[in-house]
C-alpha cells in the first residue's frame, strides 16, 4: 500500500504540526530553530506548518510571546498567505478577493523578510500571494521578489514553481516573470523545479487510467503527442541525469525531496520511460504524494499499478 504521509516521513514535523493543533507553539519554535539554514527542509516544513496553523491562533500566540523571534515572523507570514488562499477558495472561482487582505499578507511577508534577512521563505510566500492580485503583480516587482529568492536559495523548488506557474487571475506569473527575466529562465531549467511542470502529461484522463496494462497510457500518450512531448521527454531525461545522476549512490531520499520525486516519476511513468520510472519508484519506496497522481486518476491505484508493473518491491 502507498504511504501518503503528508510529511513524507518527517516525524519531527508531524509532532510539531500536532502541537499546533492543540495550541502549543514551543515545539514549533524548537523545530525551526533546529532546522537552521537547511533551506529545502525549512521551506518544506514551514509550508506544512502554515497549513496546520491557518485554522488556529497558535502562531499569533507565539508571535505575541516572542515578537522578536524571526522564525515566528516567517511562519506568521506564511500562515497569512494560506488564510488568504483559503478565503479565495471559499469565495469561489472568479470571485473578487479583498485587496486589503492580500496587501496585509504582503506586508507580513515583507516584515518577515526584514526579520529574517537570510531566509528565502518570505520571498516564497510573496511569490505565492502574488497570484491572487487581479491582473497580477508588476513585472519589475515580481522579478525583484524572485531574484531575492534566488539570491538566498538558487534551487528553491517552492518559489520557482510558484513564479513559473499560472496565476489565478488574468495576469500570470509566467507572463510577468518567466518571459522577461533571464534569471528566472535559468532557474526554471534547474532539475527539481522543472519536474513540477509535467503533472498533466499529454493524453486524456481515460488514457492515463487505462486498466489494460500499466504502460498503456504511456504508450498512447507517446504515440499521439506532438513534438512538444518529445521535447518534454528529452527534458525529463536531462533532469533525471542532472538531479539523480548527481546523487551519491544509495543516499536516502530526504522528506523534502519526496514531493518533487513523485512529480518526476509520474512524468516518467506516463512518458513510458521505464528505466527512469523503475529507478525512481525504487528510491521512493512506498512514499507517495497525492499530487500529481490525483491529476490522472485514483492516486493509490496508479502508484500501486506502476510499481507492480515494473516489479518494484
Amino acid at each position: 500500500m502507498p504511504d501518503f504521509d503528508p510529511d513524507f516521513g518527517d516525524r519531527a514535523l508531524t509532532e510539531a504540526r500536532h502541537d499546533i493543533v492543540i495550541g502549543r507553539w514551543q515545539g514549533v519554535r524548537d523545530l525551526l530553530a533546529a532546522t537552521g539554514d537547511a533551506w529545502a527542509r525549512r521551506t518544506h516544513r514551514i509550508r506544512l506548518l502554515s497549513h496546520a496553523a491557518a485554522g488556529s491562533s497558535t502562531v499569533e500566540t507565539w508571535w505575541a510571546a516572542e515578537p522578536g523571534n524571526p522564525d515566528a515572523a516567517v511562519l506568521r507570514a506564511a500562515t497569512e498567505v494560506v488564510r488568504v488562499f483559503d478565503a479565495a477558495i471559499a469565495a469561489g472561482r472568479g470571485a473578487a478577493v479583498d485587496r486589503g487582505r492580500i496587501d496585509a499578507a504582503v506586508d507580513a511577508c515583507r516584515g518577515a523578510a526584514g526579520a529574517a534577512p537570510a531566509d528565502p521563505m518570505p520571498w516564497v510566500s510573496l511569490l505565492s500571494v502574488a497570484r491572487l492580485y487581479e491582473g497580477g503583480v508588476p513585472r519589475r516587482e515580481l522579478r525583484h521578489w524572485f531574484d531575492e529568492l534566488r539570491r538566498r536559495d538558487p534551487y528553491n523548488t517552492e518559489g520557482t514553481s510558484r513564479c513559473c506557474g499560472t496565476g489565478r487571475r488574468g495576469g500570470t506569473a509566467r507572463t510577468a516573470a518567466c518571459t522577461t527575466s533571464p534569471a528566472t529562465r535559468r532557474a526554471w531549467r534547474r532539475p527539481a523545479p522543472r519536474c513540477r511542470s509535467w503533472c498533466r502529461w499529454p493524453g486524456s484522463r481515460s488514457t492515463a487510467t487505462s486498466r489494460t496494462g500499466p504502460w498503456a497510457g504511456a504508450r498512447c500518450a507517446a504515440s499521439t503527442s506532438t513534438g512538444s512531448t518529445e521535447l518534454a521527454v528529452t527534458e525529463l531525461r536531462r533532469t533525471h541525469a542532472r538531479w539523480i545522476g548527481g546523487r551519491d549512490p544509495g543516499s536516502p531520499v530526504a522528506p523534502e525531496e519526496v514531493g518533487d520525486l513523485n512529480f518526476l516519476v509520474h512524468a516518467a511513468c506516463y512518458a513510458g520511460q521505464v528505466d527512469i520510472a523503475r529507478e525512481l519508484l525504487g528510491m521512493l519506496g512506498r512514499r507517495a504524494a497525492w499530487v500529481p497522481w490525483a491529476y490522472t486518476g485514483d492516486p493509490e491505484e496508479q502508484f500501486t499499478r506502476f510499481r507492480e508493473g515494473l516489479g518494484v518491491e
